[in-house]
């Protein structure tokens, strides 16, 4: 082989090893993400429903009132947008949710939430001026649901499902708050 391209060949090879150590040592491509990913599925019967959402941590942070403000759209999480997903048409606070794909919001208040279910889907959960991306005019359902403070500290956001007293509902807890959102 010519001597010129081995010395090529060489060269870049020094500037892929160069560029692979500099992401490993100076980025935050091979650290896990603060706020991962998780999700949370149900599948009763033929009722199926999955909510995609991304778990921030407390982290000794003031969180409701503070890192996430009152009377404000949070997009619940942190990062891509909270989607929910239902097979079936649900009831939730009198209203009909139909079978579909929604983005899931939330407006937290000091003694209750509103929590809103909104038909378009989002790119990520908050523009560049850190703005929630929700548009109201796609809002399906509003409901306002009470806040329930917790005896201990939930460290990092948990939305689930309960079904444990056949009463089906969605939860969602963080910090020393926690609602409870009813689902027929």
């Amino acid at each position: 082989m010519n001597l010129l391209l081995k010395r090529i060949i060489l060269l870049l090879l020094l500037i892929i090893i160069g560029i692979l150590a500099y992401a490993f040592f100076n980025t935050e491509l091979f650290k896990p993400r603060l706020s991962p990913k998780d999700t949370v599925e149900f599948k009763l019967n033929d009722l199926e429903l999955e909510v995609f959402y991304n778990r921030p941590s407390k982290r000794d942070r003031s969180i409701f009132g503070g890192l996430v403000p009152f009377n404000e759209v949070w997009r619940t999480g942190a990062n891509e947008a909270t989607t929910f997903r239902t097979n079936s048409n649900l009831n939730i606070g009198g209203k009909t949710l139909p079978a579909g794909l929604y983005t899931l919001w939330t407006i937290p208040g000091e003694t209750e939430w509103e929590v809103i279910f909104n038909s378009k889907q989002y790119p990520w959960g908050v523009d560049e001026t850190m703005k929630p991306m929700r548009d109201p005019q796609f809002d399906v359902i509003r409901v306002s649901i009470p806040v329930q403070k917790l005896d201990q500290t939930v460290e990092q956001f948990t939305i689930a499902f309960d079904n444990s007293t056949d009463n089906l509902s969605l939860t969602m807890a963080w910090d020393e708050t926690k609602i409870v959102v009813p689902l027929k």
